[in-house]
């Protein structure tokens, strides 16, 4: 029988209640849990001689189970006089104190200050289904009333899905009085099991409002808890506001769960889990199922711990990334883990003990009970990470530079921007720092001869130089090896060469083209100048005679360039700037950087054997054809350098076709300059082979 009912504004009438315990008969209904569920909680805010008022009984087993184990000073209320008839027959001989009255609870005939708590069970939810104008009165002069009767240091114990709207009136109400407000979440088992009625979909919540004696200056300020658990810490929270937030999270998390639960196949699926104490993310997941048929039978369900610092790589910070990782691990669901920054972790262990609770409640439908879950990692470890700086740029916004542990044992140096903090703006691999007793070594290196226009490694932030011979971002050293594509009578390091970079970051681009190509000048032009400064100090640039950074928007300061008498002619353009806004479909660069106007502007500074070479990041595959044909129509002679396991494109564009070369042209090139650059007395990174760079390269 479906005794649900049509409308749910059916809730707030009395014949509504009438017809449903006439249609029900003596059969219990339990909304919102049983009492093994709610016990914990209700014998934590009640003491069994305290005076107690239910109201909205109904037929509720409750009263009685709380009657049997020692609370027998209770008062049940209800609208309907055929609830309140059964109740009182059933529990006549068996429970002779518990009392049953038929009452309006919007107008009671109790005493002021007549209980010490007044329970309620989901009758909150039941007279407050819409926020039309006549049922947000009667809810008021409801929530009145439970004022009224309470006494000073009495609670108001109101178990209730806590929906957005019930929540904010409850919490509005009694808050304004000056009450303490406190929302506890309710472990309840959401599964009733085969045969059993169905249960919401929704968490539980007890919302326990304490009684506060007024102070002569009027209300205090409202506090706002939330308990997440049954015995941890209650998490404080600043406004009624952001614990309506806080409960949403919950709900919707719990939301999730019972879906995951009831079926695979809905895609990827992310979500965060919090600190408890501090309401900060501490575990971003993402749940990725594998193709039906493509996982062994027993390898149901396995949680994979990214590494700290390595949640930025393609394999763990995309979606089709971590789709192949789910589908190479061979379980039917794979979590995977990120650790999030300004959190501190003990280790895999402590790790595995805090999660487990928690993933369990993501695992598909039909793991046996007793199914040990893996957890994976790389290696096992779950990495290190240094936080080192954090400021805020009014144009960049939140920033972090931070150090992590790479391949090989190396510390790596990044610059994230944290709107996108699953990428990587600027990257710098660290030399090891340098031992007390080695100060004297390394002065004496220092008096070696070096090669002509190369630098000492200057410090980077406290007491590590950057390698300033490796490039870590594969797309640098692609821009890089298309300087390749440059012709020239004269090698490319004796040649005078004029290179505008455009994107400072952290400067490793324009810095290793300074180092390693001794007679070139590079212009560098970035629009934010807290950039420069976190370059500077914390990834060992350093301005000089040949490497000058202007503060500047790239579109203005190339308008300026191309619209000089006699512009300059550069034999490379090197665009490497981001977009800030993540609803383009393009982030890397901003769509006026390609816009046919502005490109006409790049090739007018240009000279007619250089190259431009851009950094393109697009999504959208209509959006990248269209960019694509704009670049063709202003450089007829266009290369294209897909970065493997990445969205990166590198662009190679000239102006005259005729400069086209064969691809075993373009290596034997790119050789040749490799060849000049690993020259006696010249710092060479041996993992960076300049003719891989170009060996996918393809002209559109």
């Amino acid at each position: 029988m479906n005794l649900l009912p049509k409308s749910c504004k059916e809730f707030g009438a009395a014949e509504y209640w009438e017809k449903f315990f006439q249609q029900r008969g003596k059969r219990t209904f339990e909304w919102y849990g049983t009492y093994l569920e709610l016990c914990g909680l209700l014998h934590k805010y009640i003491k069994p001689r305290e005076k107690v008022l239910v109201v909205g009984c109904g037929n509720s087993e409750l009263s009685e189970q709380l009657y049997d184990v020692g609370f027998q000073d209770l008062v049940n209320i209800d609208i309907s006089e055929v609830v309140i008839r059964q109740m009182t027959e059933r529990n006549a001989s068996r429970r002779p104190h518990l009392r049953f009255l038929q009452m309006d609870m919007t107008c009671m005939d109790f005493p002021d200050a007549a209980f010490q708590v007044v329970l309620d069970k989901g009758t909150l939810d039941a007279v407050l289904p819409d926020e039309a104008e006549e049922t947000v009165q009667r809810v008021d002069r409801m929530l009145t009333e439970v004022g009224r009767v309470l006494q000073v240091g009495g609670r108001y114990l109101c178990i209730s899905l806590a929906q957005a709207h019930v929540l904010k009136k409850a919490v509005g109400h009694f808050s304004r009085e000056g009450w303490m407000v406190r929302v506890h979440q309710v472990a309840a088992d959401q599964d009733p099991g085969p045969g059993a009625e169905p249960r919401f979909s929704l968490p539980v919540f007890v919302f326990v409002m304490t009684k506060l004696r007024p102070l002569p200056g009027g209300p205090a300020r409202p506090l706002f808890e939330l308990c997440a658990q049954e015995q941890g810490p209650a998490l404080r929270l600043d406004s009624a506001e952001r614990l309506v937030e806080a409960v949403s999270e919950r709900q919707r998390y719990a939301w999730l769960c019972g879906q995951l639960r009831r079926q695979a196949g809905l895609g990827t699926v992310s979500l965060d889990l919090c600190h408890g104490d501090t309401g900060e993310p501490r575990y971003t997941l993402h749940v990725v199922d594998s193709p039906a048929g493509k996982a062994a039978r027993d390898s149901h369900f396995a949680i994979f711990i990214i590494p700290q610092g390595r949640e930025t790589e393609w394999l763990f910070g995309t979606e089709e990334g971590r789709k192949q990782l789910a589908a190479s691990a061979g379980f039917r669901r794979l979590v995977t883990v990120a650790l999030h920054r300004g959190q501190s972790y003990e280790g895999m262990d402590s790790i595995q003990a805090e999660l487990s609770t928690r993933v369990l409640e993501l695992a598909p439908a039909g793991m046996p009970a007793q199914h040990q879950v893996p957890f994976l990692s790389v290696g096992g470890d779950i990495g290190e990470r240094t936080l080192r700086h954090q400021a805020c740029s009014p144009l960049s916004g939140d920033f972090v530079v931070e150090d992590v542990q790479g391949d090989g044992g190396h510390l790596f140096r990044r610059l994230i921007f944290l709107c996108s903090r699953n990428v990587v703006q600027s990257e710098a691999r660290l030399l090891p720092a340098t031992a007390p007793g080695d100060q004297k070594k390394r002065k004496r290196q220092r008096r070696k001869p070096r090669a002509p226009g190369t630098a000492e490694d200057p410090p980077a932030g406290p007491g590590q130089p950057v390698d300033k011979s490796y490039l870590c971002c594969e797309h640098h050293r692609a821009m890089v090896a298309g300087l390749a594509l440059l012709q020239s009578s004269a090698p490319l390091l004796e040649t005078p060469l004029a290179v505008l970079v455009v994107g400072l970051g952290g400067g490793s681009l324009p810095l290793f083209i300074h180092d390693h190509f001794p007679k070139s000048c590079v212009d560098a032009v970035e629009l934010d100048p807290s950039m420069l400064a976190v370059a500077t100090e914390w990834f060992g640039f350093s301005p000089s005679d040949r490497l000058k950074v202007h503060i500047a928007d790239g579109l203005v300061h190339i308008a300026s360039l191309a619209g000089r008498e006699a512009p300059p002619h550069y034999h490379a353009v090197m665009f490497d700037v981001d977009s800030k806004d993540p609803t383009l479909g393009m982030s890397c660069p901003p769509p006026a950087f390609v816009s046919q106007s502005f490109l006409q502007k790049v090739s007018s500074i240009l000279r007619p054997e250089g190259v431009f070479i851009l950094n393109l990041v697009c999504r959208d595959p209509a959006l990248k054809a269209s960019v694509l044909a704009g670049l063709k129509a202003a450089f007829p002679l266009l290369y294209v350098r897909r970065i493997e396991g990445e969205v990166n494109e590198i662009l190679f564009c000239q102006l005259h076709p005729e400069a086209k070369r064969s691809t075993p042209e373009l290596l034997e090139g790119a050789r040749a300059l490799e060849r000049a650059l690993r020259g006696p007395g010249r710092r060479w990174d041996d993992t960076y082979v300049l003719s891989d760079m170009l060996e996918s390269v393809r002209i559109v």
